[in-house]
């Protein structure tokens, strides 16, 4: 398998949930406000013997009239219409503002034209019934009543090779992914697993829904990835975008 990070940058975002760019040349981190989190926006794809998988849809910023993630793709030589598969973690903005596009007339498109994308049910149901500033409900409408998108009740798996489980702890209805392909295994934990050092050392977070169930699930995936060889991948790490945890 193949992976390909698409970053969009890193942010500062504090309790008000607005991502700001950090340029780290120019700007002092010092002057941040207080409890604010630096962190990566880092979408994947997985390029699989049937498959070229998106792993969560990043922020939906454009630049010139495309969405960022758009141009990223085609950076790394993938058209958007290439990607067969969308995999949601879950609807917060900043990993669901790619999923769809507003035309010249105001109208929500879904991004991927190609592709069928996946989320929870209930996750739908609180992120449309939350909204803003967490959850932008115009774009996720697209999801509904679309024959492109499968919504998921509870934990299964995708095409024999995808599985996915629904943890509830970053949010109430999040999930994870893990992706095998011969020998390998991918592990793709949003926002319960979002960077390295939360992997490594006993962190409870106040941003997540079940701060301590969180950081337990951590222990569990660091512990069998260890024992079998999963590579990480990291969706706001800033150093490591992904890494291979194995003691073999």
């Amino acid at each position: 398998m193949k992976i390909i990070p698409l970053s969009e940058g890193v942010f500062i975002v504090d309790k008000t949930k607005i991502f700001v760019p950090f340029n780290s040349e120019t700007d002092d981190l010092q002057k941040r406000a207080v409890g604010s989190l630096l962190v990566e926006i880092q979408p994947f794809v997985i390029i699989t013997q049937k498959d070229v998988l998106l792993l969560d849809a990043g922020l939906g910023f454009t630049k010139n009239g495309e969405l960022q993630i758009h141009s990223n793709l085609k950076a790394k030589g993938i058209q958007p219409q290439e990607v067969t598969k969308v995999l949601l973690t879950h609807l917060h903005k900043d990993h669901a503002g790619g999923i769809s596009k507003k035309d010249k007339f105001g109208n929500y498109h879904l991004s991927f034209p190609n592709a069928t994308y996946y989320v929870q049910s209930m996750e739908f149901e609180f992120a449309t019934d939350t909204g803003f500033p967490s959850f932008m409900r115009e774009e996720i409408s697209v999801l509904q009543n679309n024959n492109l998108v499968v919504f998921q009740t509870g934990d299964g798996t995708i095409d024999d090779y995808i599985q996915y489980h629904i943890t509830g702890a970053h949010s109430p209805y999040h999930q994870v992914y893990w992706i095998k392909e011969g020998d390998e295994k991918i592990f793709f934990g949003g926002d319960d697993a979002p960077q390295l050092q939360q992997m490594k050392n006993k962190f409870i977070a106040k941003y997540d829904y079940d701060g301590k169930k969180a950081m337990q699930l951590r222990q569990i995936w660091w512990a069998e990835g260890q024992k079998e060889g999963w590579v990480f991948l990291f969706y706001h790490d800033v150093k490591t975008p992904y890494t291979r945890h194995s003691d073999k």
